[in-house]
């Protein structure tokens, strides 16, 4: 490819009407080095002994492109890393693939096929299918003094998986009367690749913030809540939805939440989660965690040190990390990062009294947070 090539950019997605600005699809709207677009994709089969999370990204501004497996299973999680350049044309955009590992869309917002060829020991043929319509989000926004850290949009599902995981020789078969989970994709401007040199610190200084993200699937609807609160406590994204098979839709209010800690730790054992249907009633759910994974041990998610989402490794870069939960380097890692977790839920109020759900719980509670009694970064729950 010669260098006007490169600079002409054309690709096979300019032959469809999906522009949105007068350049290439290639060339990203942004040219802060951090835009992205990924997807994620979690799986398990309710019984708290197996949690898989997965996902694949592009990092355009980058030119590198990456996927990531991460499986809790007992007191192991492991985690294998795909990373390679991406086709500065978006040709790869069409068919989601990096190294080993893909994702057909088989029906757009509804259905969809993860595969990876054996790579490091760990096989995946899964199909995806939406239970219910997609949640898109609201916008999501993160700024630290003048600066924008955040700036993304999503949308979320739940559903149910059905094919096979194979590791280390163990086929797991997957059927979608048990093995249920949730997904979204997200596209915009987040941390990604390699550090870069920081300019005048911010004042203030970032101290730390409380995140909390619940899709649930039970059998009538669905339920999507996401809230991120600074350290006092403020509010900087309430967006909380329930879905019914019809397409209904129901915003849920200002959900107050208890969060349950396991006493000297950050890992939450459980929520009480209290929401308000449009009629001004309680919708309770008591969430409670089967399997606790920290995505940022492995998985590449903010603060983990051994992988980071669209950093250059080199052409057909390929690796597996096993990590031992109970290794007092990896526990000592676990505060300062999201937690994913298998999530149960019981639901009362209307239309759902004693209703059962299983999704995802996921929470972090980083540096300060004066409503949980955290006082600073390593304070930890009586």
């Amino acid at each position: 490819m010669s260098l006007h090539d490169e600079y002409v950019g054309l690709g096979p997605l300019d032959e469809y009407p999906i522009h949105q600005l007068p350049r290439p699809v290639a060339w990203a709207g942004s040219s802060d080095r951090n835009f992205y677009d990924r997807c994620y994709l979690n799986a398990h089969d309710r019984t708290g002994d197996l949690f898989l999370i997965t996902g694949l990204g592009f990092y355009p501004n980058l030119g590198t492109k990456d996927a990531f497996v991460l499986l809790r299973r007992g007191d192991e999680q492991t985690a294998v890393h795909l990373s390679d350049a991406a086709d500065p044309r978006g040709a790869d955009r069409m068919e989601q693939r990096v190294g080993s590992y893909r994702i057909e869309i088989v029906e757009p917002l509804r259905k969809l096929r993860v595969l990876m060829e054996e790579t490091e020991g760990i096989a995946l043929d899964l199909t995806w299918e939406g239970s219910f319509d997609v949640v898109q989000e609201l916008p999501h926004v993160m700024r630290q003094g003048s600066g924008t850290i955040l700036d993304a949009q999503r949308f979320a599902q739940v559903g149910t998986w059905e094919g096979t995981i194979a590791v280390d020789g163990e086929d797991i078969a997957v059927t979608p009367d048990r093995w249920v989970g949730s997904r979204d994709r997200s596209w915009g401007i987040r941390p990604v690749g390699e550090a870069v040199p920081a300019g005048k610190p911010a004042d203030p200084a970032f101290a730390g913030m409380w995140w909390l993200y619940v899709p649930m699937r039970f059998d009538d609807f669905c339920v999507v809540i996401i809230i991120q609160e600074t350290p006092d406590g403020f509010r900087t994204l309430n967006d909380c939805t329930r879905v019914w098979k019809d397409g209904r839709v129901e915003q849920l209010g200002w959900p107050r939440v208890e969060i349950r800690y396991a006493s000297g730790t950050r890992v939450p054992t459980g929520a009480t989660i209290t929401c308000q249907t449009p009629e001004s009633k309680d919708l309770v759910l008591e969430v409670t965690s089967k399997l606790a994974v920290p995505i940022h041990v492995g998985g590449g998610y903010g603060g983990d040190s051994d992988w980071t989402h669209g950093t250059w490794k080199g052409a057909g870069f390929t690796e597996r990390l096993s990590y031992d939960v109970n290794d007092p380097e990896v526990a000592g890692r676990v505060m300062f990062g999201v937690i994913d977790h298998v999530g149960h839920a019981v639901a009362h109020g209307p239309g759902a009294d004693g209703a059962e759900g299983w999704g995802l719980f996921e929470h972090g509670a980083l540096g300060r947070h004066d409503p949980s009694g955290f006082t600073d970064w390593f304070d930890l729950a009586p």
